[in-house]
């Protein structure tokens, strides 16, 4: 019988019980607005277009598209049913992030208080709740990196476990762009730790590698050549358009023309923002503000004022006991924020926008669980403000909750002045 690889007992089923509440909390009202707001103006009609066979916001990959023209086939086109995908890969994402945590560090608290502030830090409930194409695309890329965790910690399933964290790694791939530099990660540190390992012999030594009785070889088919196959595969419908069909042998040519649609949007945008200003929490975008339902709503997009400035100081924890302790779980967090972060800067896309932050928003979160737990572990008498922390969080999740899930608003339309502490979240 496989030795466990901790003595702490395995939170699995609390881990359940929060993405179920969680789930609840996003179905709560999740008809309202009952009209399309912000991006699902262009998804919506994207998924509409895919039911027909034509070919409409072709910048995008297919998978996330084809999830939400599902949901409209199978239960109708209704506000509800855009939405409904989004609530469940919400609720999905959240228990693999808690199930990624646990099997990388093996820390019950740590694991829990990951999924509490990731549940709480507005980015992730904003967007179970929005007929988008970004939950989709996190949710399946966290699920990958549940069983990329999973196959290091127990080698006797590492094998289905990595094929299956191929596949979901090529449908997140096939959801949106912005999980390419994170799916790579987990081949990357097999590489590098097989080269140190073995030197010459690193492409196919099967024994004393982070996946006992996987080679580097094998572990790049699951982890390479299978994402690669999984995504061109979700572009199946688009082969079969009725008119301006994809074709299957020119994968490269189409994808450049994805990418000179996407380089084309280079018109200035109000709620356009840089990657600084995201690390700040510096700005806001408003989903939705108006008149609708009968009433005064608005969904707007920032941070959690705790979690924010706080995960950075977590970040900081990780790196330091990452390099100087060997921490490798807080140093692969750290690793993850950085390269899903890097990847704006270094893409070359003219416009880009806060949202674009919730992958290294995600990781963060992550890496501060890490650093509450190991603080709360001390017997210093700075342990408190663990609890602060996780407290200070649900407190600013409840007061910016009616401005984050398009409650009715009681003020009319000055009700936004309310939660509008800095200039730059108007």
């Amino acid at each position: 019988m496989p030795q466990p690889f901790t003595t702490e007992r395995d939170p699995r089923d609390w881990s359940l019980v929060i993405a179920v509440f969680f789930l609840a909390l996003c179905w709560w009202r999740l008809a309202i607005p009952s009209d399309v707001y912000f991006d699902e103006v262009h998804y919506v009609k994207a998924a509409r277009a895919f039911l027909e066979g034509q070919r409409i916001n072709a910048e995008h990959p297919m998978f996330g598209k084809a999830v939400l023209a599902g949901a409209i086939r199978l239960l109708g086109d209704s506000p509800l049913t855009w939405r409904i995908p989004s609530a469940l890969f919400g609720a999905l994402g959240l228990f693999a992030v808690g199930r990624m945590v646990w099997f990388a560090s093996g820390r019950r608290l740590a694991t829990l208080a990951a999924m509490f502030l990731l549940a709480t830090n507005f980015f992730w409930f904003v967007h179970s709740r929005i007929a988008m194409l970004d939950m989709t695309m996190a949710a399946l890329g966290m699920a990958g990196l549940w069983q990329c965790t999973a196959a290091m910690r127990l080698p006797h399933q590492a094998r289905w476990r990595l094929a299956l964290a191929g596949t979901l790694f090529g449908l997140a791939l096939g959801s949106k762009w912005s999980i390419a530099p994170v799916i790579a990660v987990p081949g990357l540190i097999l590489l590098i730790a097989s080269l140190v390992q073995h030197r010459t012999r690193f492409l196919a030594a099967r024994s004393g590698g982070l996946i006992e009785g996987i080679s580097l070889l094998e572990a790049g088919v699951w982890l390479g050549l299978l994402p690669l196959a999984v995504y061109w595969a979700s572009y199946l419908p688009a082969f079969l358009w009725a008119s301006e069909p994809v074709s299957p042998w020119h994968p490269v040519k189409w994808h450049q023309f994805m990418i000179q649609l996407q380089d084309s949007v280079r018109k200035p945008h109000p709620y356009r923002s840089t990657w600084q200003d995201w690390v700040i929490n510096r700005r806001a975008i408003w989903y939705l503000y108006r008149e609708i339902d009968g009433a005064q709503r608005g969904i707007v997009l920032i941070g959690n004022p705790v979690t924010m400035f706080a995960g950075l100081a977590g970040l900081v924890w990780a790196l330091a006991v990452g390099l100087i302790r060997k921490r490798w779980d807080a140093l692969g967090f750290v690793g993850l924020y950085v390269v899903s972060l890097a990847f704006w800067p270094l893409s070359g896309k003219p416009i880009q926008f806060f949202y674009h932050y919730l992958l290294p928003s995600t990781f963060m979160m992550c890496a501060l669980a890490l650093a509450l737990e190991a603080l709360w572990r001390t017997e210093d008498d700075l342990r408190w403000i663990a609890p602060i922390v996780l407290v200070g969080s649900a407190v600013m999740f409840v007061w910016f909750y009616p401005i984050i899930s398009g409650a009715a608003l009681s003020d009319g339309k000055m009700s936004y002045e309310y939660w509008m502490w800095f200039a730059r979240w108007r």
